[in-house]
């Protein structure tokens, strides 16, 4: 039997956090016996009924686009698309700071061996049931609480970690030993501190 473990990660592409535990999740990959599935969740559709400012609802709203092209990705060609299509997007939204249009999502399609065209979800609603489900998925594990991203293994799920920055090597590994034994503890909840620093995608 094998001792490698299945890791669900849910992420909104337009999230620095989520980017960054994503990237991590990569670290560990290289060196404990992990295999990680991907799925999409909003941060428009997380905060549509939270009292929350004008100004922040605005912004959240404009992350859609991105996640609805990952979303018609999935549907063409498979959930199984999503992690190198992440990559390819969040490279260029976060490490580069481009410009989060259509002109930056096809190109990172071409970039994943994907049909560029699929950028035409961005400003279509025929793929929003499909993030509704697999938002409702992630979330439901964890609570309306928190935000992006959501990772589940063995059974155990949660929101983050929340680290800048990148932890590599043996940091990353040893992160992420901590991270399933306080997850895998009974009636473990919470465990928290305030930011002092923004993301560092380095």
């Amino acid at each position: 039997m094998s001792d490698r473990k299945l890791v669900d990660f849910w992420f909104d592409p337009a999230c620095p956090w989520a980017w960054i535990t994503s990237r991590w999740i990569h670290e560990v990959a290289a060196l404990r016996p992990i295999d990680v599935r991907w799925h999409i969740m909003s941060l428009a559709v997380l905060n549509e009924d939270k009292d929350i400012p004008a100004d922040y609802r605005e912004g959240v709203k404009k992350t859609l686009g991105a996640v609805r092209v990952l979303a018609a990705a999935a549907d063409k060609y498979g959930e199984q698309v999503l992690g190198d299509l992440y990559t390819e997007i969040g490279r260029r939204f976060h490490d580069e700071g481009r410009e989060r249009g259509h002109d930056t999502i096809a190109e990172a399609l071409t970039a994943a061996g994907l049909d560029p065209a699929l950028v035409a979800a961005h400003d279509s609603d025929e793929y929003d049931e499909e993030i509704r489900r697999s938002h409702g998925e992630g979330i439901d594990l964890v609570g309306q609480e928190v935000g992006t991203p959501v990772i589940a293994v063995e059974g155990a799920a949660f929101f983050g970690p929340v680290v800048s920055p990148i932890p590599r090597g043996e940091a990353a590994a040893r992160l992420w030993d901590g991270v399933l034994l306080v997850a895998g503890t009974d009636g473990f909840f919470e465990l928290k501190r305030s930011r002092t620093r923004n993301p560092i995608f380095t």
